[in-house]
């Protein structure tokens, strides 16, 4: 089996890809994650995705290294991780009663492969109190998170619809990955086709 390496410092990406049985290790890129204004949300995921694999393959050049990034998107406005209450109140707020997108980039590089994509889900949410709003935002759940919600927690709550891959919207779409690195021959499984 070929020795993986996920980019990625992410709880949740850790979870997802030890659960569908995928060796790995892991080693966080530390990158820029500035994203040009104006840049797709598909686009944006993909660069940032990237960014991250090529920065750790230029550590390990002998490996596969496993990239990804994931935004919510309303509007094409990209929202990325809240700062304080108050943005995440205003993300929270934008999402409220509205379809939103949520994309999660993959970057799978090794010295021989060059495989990126990504996923697009869409979400819907309920009509939103405030006081909801601010009980969520107390517990502390929206800071680490694209949107200022988690689905996997208790954001699932304002969940009223999902349209695509449920675990892309947590951060990392599983299902596509793995038949991905099957067509490369990377897992034990050996090549799928399509």
């Amino acid at each position: 089996m070929t020795h993986i390496i996920l980019a990625s410092s992410s709880p949740r990406r850790k979870e997802l890809l030890a659960q569908v049985n995928i060796p790995f290790t892991v080693h966080a890129a530390n990158t820029d994650e500035t994203i040009i204004p104006g840049t797709h949300p598909a686009q944006a995921v993909e660069q940032l995705a990237l960014r991250k694999a090529e920065a750790v393959l230029a550590e390990y050049p002998d490996k596969v290294v496993i990239g990804a990034d994931t935004v919510v998107s309303v509007d094409d406005r990209i929202l990325g991780k809240p700062e304080t209450e108050q943005e995440a109140m205003d993300m929270l707020c934008r999402l409220s009663g509205r379809h939103h997108a949520v994309y999660t980039g993959v970057a799978i590089l090794s010295r021989n492969e060059r495989v990126v994509f990504h996923e697009k889900t869409d979400v819907e949410f309920w009509e939103l109190t405030k006081a909801e709003m601010a009980a969520y935002i107390k517990t502390g759940d929206p800071f680490d998170k694209a949107g200022s919600y988690g689905i996997q927690t208790a954001g699932a709550l304002f969940v009223k619809a999902i349209h695509g891959d449920y675990f892309n919207v947590v951060g990392l779409p599983v299902s596509s990955l793995h038949r991905r690195l099957n067509q490369l021959g990377l897992l034990e499984d050996g090549p799928v086709r399509d």
